[in-house]
């Protein structure tokens, strides 16, 4: 069904509620669009509804005034939301939250929006609270259905903004699924700027008898932007960038977006766009949520006026004061062309768009100047250096692709601070900072200082040995492997009370009177069984442990502290050691407390490592025959085998002859 353009002038004209009207010309919005005057007498009059008109002409209103006015003002004790407005993507989700928040600001309506790449408590808190309409995209709202936070069961309108474009991305089997979890009565619009094959049999499937309202213009143009200029040429790749850098130079630009194919590209122009001196930010699937936002708030507040997305951001997007649009990469068909320069053009005002064309994509955009009727059959092979970029941009003689420094007055992304937003998932780079967002590693106010272990345990950096007179007994459990002296040192120590300097720089007079005034101690055996084997009756080795200075934790004694003139000598094997026998009473003050006496069973030791301890008995006897080997019982398998046969006679026998 086509209808014509109404005659009414005013929102209360067409049966909108006094506090919707009002709501509306606080913000300025006082007459209707085209497809509002159509679409709101049969949406308040609780009919299904098809609306298509070209993108920024207010369907977002066209829908949403008839499902606030449905619903009503809210209850105390309405916790279960009554409305349900679907979007294929966050950005949109924001955009139409926004315009409802807009319409709803004297109804006091609760309005909630539910998308991926945030918090899951905060929407739930909100959700318990109770809602009126929620906002979402299909997987958010299936989420929460399936955990049991949602419930549809009392949804009386439904609404499908950008039908076509969830279609697109794979959603159809998710709207299906909202679809069977709502009433079955129930008041179901769909909204897009294009109307493809797939959304008519949707429509035909859960809609009820739908009124397909379609709005166009005088001269019957429907589907691109009347209000913008469009500019198609063919470039080189290598020479796009340097055209884009004087495009954003021309006199009257202002806020440019800038489209791109693939999330690299887009990337790609940002950093390039940057380096050139252009406040810019990059909008695309890779990135956080937060970073998202944070791009489109500073693109709004124009603290950056350049925005380079992918497609993500050409549904909905409804930014003011867009004065061009740059299709850095063609166009994958053309519904992603008219979206794509309908970001400017909206709401009555001008803009430019400009397509760049690549030799092999020539093809490609003939299909879509086909199908959209426009005049660009052949684009104008153009370069940075042609002289109709000046003209037709309306850019200064002389202007290069970077910007100059007096020209530099944006603040830019940096300025905006990412909203903590408590994302689901990582934050995700954009390839590298910018320059004003690296920060510079503060300098060490104290060098570093390193630790220094040995065996897990933290050693004390060495310093200067330090004199000291105290003398620390060695703990039971030191890994380290004390110096092993003989009697005959201890005794020329005790004998000869001469001091010596050493290199450790102990105090031998605070070990001689340590010697003199220590208690007899036990003298603990570091014998093997194999050395005890062979000289049972030799008695261990006194240990004589370290003195330990103050700056190292346990510091060895070596033989010449004890003793200058005693000769030093390596520690032999345990297994080969000679050990000497304990002259009278021996000074052991170093020596370990004994361990406490246990009742443990006496051990067999055996005089040889080789000697048998147990034999078992032995069972056979005289009579038993010795079993034969397996070579054996091969040898005669082997002979009854040539012995078998008639007679005796071997069957592998050579005949004589």
């Amino acid at each position: 069904m086509r209808l014509r353009q109404a005659t009414l002038t005013t929102f209360r004209d067409l049966g909108v509620t006094p506090e919707i009207a009002d709501a509306l010309e606080t913000e300025g919005i006082v007459t209707p669009f085209p497809i509002q005057e159509m679409a709101l007498p049969l949406a308040l009059s609780g009919q299904d509804l098809i609306g298509q008109a070209r993108t920024g002409t207010g369907k977002t209103y066209a829908f949403g005034i008839a499902m606030l006015q449905g619903i009503g003002k809210p209850r105390k004790n309405r916790k279960k939301p009554r409305g349900l407005v679907v979007v294929p993507t966050r950005e949109l989700a924001v955009q139409v939250s926004e315009d409802l928040v807009t319409a709803a600001g004297k109804l006091g309506s609760r309005v909630l929006t539910v998308y991926g790449g945030r918090a899951y408590e905060p929407q739930i808190e909100a959700l318990k609270a109770g809602v009126d309409v929620i906002v979402g995209t299909p997987g958010r709202l299936l989420d929460l259905v399936k955990q049991k936070h949602l419930d549809l069961s009392q949804v009386t309108s439904l609404v499908l903004d950008e039908a076509d474009r969830m279609l697109d991305l794979g959603f159809l089997p998710d709207i299906e699924r909202i679809f069977k979890l709502i009433p079955a009565e129930r008041q179901t619009m769909l909204f897009s700027a294009t109307m493809p094959g797939e959304i008519v049999g949707l429509s035909r499937k859960y809609l009820n008898r739908p009124t397909h309202v379609r709005a166009e213009h005088e001269n019957g143009e429907g589907e691109t932007t009347p209000l913008t200029r469009q500019i198609v040429w063919r470039t080189h790749r290598m020479d796009k960038i340097e055209i884009v850098g004087r495009l954003l130079q021309a006199e009257g630009r202002g806020l440019t977006m800038v489209f791109c194919e693939t999330k690299r590209a887009c990337d790609m122009v940002a950093e390039q766009l940057d380096t050139r001196g252009f406040a810019v930010a990059a909008v695309h699937g890779d990135l956080g949520q937060g970073q998202r936002e944070q791009a489109l708030r500073a693109f709004r507040s124009g603290k950056i006026d350049v925005l380079v997305a992918t497609d993500v951001a050409a549904r909905g997007i409804d930014i003011d004061d867009v004065t061009h649009v740059v299709n850095y990469d063609c166009p994958t068909d053309d519904k992603t062309y008219v979206h794509r320069i309908g970001r400017t053009g909206r709401a009555g005002r001008t803009g430019i768009s400009v397509t760049f064309v690549e030799w092999e994509e020539l093809t490609r955009w003939k299909m879509i100047n086909q199908m959209l009727g426009l005049d660009f059959a052949e684009p104008e092979e153009t370069y940075s250096t042609s002289p109709h970029v000046y003209t037709e941009l309306n850019i200064p003689e002389g202007t290069k692709g970077v910007l100059p420094h007096a020209s530099r007055s944006r603040v830019g992304l940096s300025a905006e601070r990412i909203e903590d937003l408590g994302e689901t998932g990582r934050i995700r780079g954009r390839g590298g900072r910018r320059r004003d967002e690296r920060e510079e590693r503060p300098a060490r106010d104290t060098p570093r200082q390193r630790r220094r272990t040995r065996g897990g345990r933290e050693q004390l950096a060495e310093t200067a040995p330090v004199e000291t007179s105290e003398v620390e007994l060695v703990d039971a459990k030191t890994e380290e492997t004390p110096a092993i002296i003989s009697t005959d040192e201890i005794q020329a120590a005790t004998t000869e009370p001469k001091r010596t300097r050493t290199r450790r720089g102990a105090d031998t007079s605070a070990i001689e009177q340590a010697l003199a005034e220590a208690p007899e101690a036990p003298v603990k055996s570091t014998r093997s069984r194999r050395a005890a084997a062979k000289a049972p009756e030799v008695a261990a080795e006194p240990v004589v442990a370290k003195s330990a200075p103050v700056v190292e934790p346990t510091p060895i004694v070596e033989p010449a502290a004890v003793a200058k003139s005693a000769p030093v000598r390596e520690p032999a094997p345990v297994a080969q050691r000679k050990v000497a026998e304990p002259v009278g009473e021996a000074p052991s003050f170093l020596a370990p407390p004994p361990p406490p006496a246990r009742n443990e069973p006496e051990r067999i030791i055996p005089p040889s490592p080789f000697a048998v301890i147990f034999q078992s008995p032995d069972l056979a006897t005289d009579d038993d025959d010795i079993a034969p080997s397996a070579a054996t019982e091969r040898k005669q398998q082997r002979r009854q085998f040539r012995g078998g046969g008639a007679g005796g006679g071997g069957g592998n026998r050579r005949r004589a002859g």
